[in-house]
């Protein structure tokens, strides 16, 4: 389910099998994080979550509330429930200030894309774990099958 109470497609059959076969760490860090849905919008303001993360820019709300410390603490959880599974690759969805891999919006809450990560893929990706947009999901798929081998 999407920050604004919005459903994604449905999942793939492959993402079917891999649940069936109890492999999928299903986990939103922004609803661990207690961030509630529906919300306003949220974007980084400036660079990305690489920067988020160390405490150089903010994560506003549309509303202009300042929401950085909640994103930093989803960021954190996404990371230690991927470590506590042994989770090697996250896959994450796209824009997202906490979950965007290839690209983010630009702060300005124009629709504007940016190349960047969000909080939590920023962190999961200097951690080691392998981070794939939803739209690279046969990407992530291939790179399994070849771990596999």
């Amino acid at each position: 389910m999407r920050y604004d109470g919005s459903e994604k497609a449905q999942m793939t059959d492959q993402l079917q099998r891999w649940q069936k076969e109890q492999r999928l760490v299903i986990h939103c860090p922004e609803l661990a994080a207690g961030l509630p849905i529906p919300r306003p919008s949220a974007e980084i303001v400036s660079t990305d979550g690489k920067d988020v993360m160390k405490a150089q820019v903010r994560i506003l709300e549309i509303t202009g509330q300042d929401v950085t410390e909640h994103y930093q603490l989803a960021a954190w959880l996404a990371l230690r429930t991927a470590q506590e599974s042994g989770c090697t690759a996250a896959l994450l969805t796209d824009g997202s200030p906490t979950c965007g891999s290839q690209f983010i919006y630009d702060g300005s809450f124009s629709g504007q894309r940016k190349s960047g990560m969000g909080v939590a893929a920023s962190l999961l990706t200097e951690h080691g774990i392998a981070v794939f947009s939803e739209k690279r999901l046969a990407d992530l798929i291939a790179w399994i099958d070849e771990k596999e081998r």
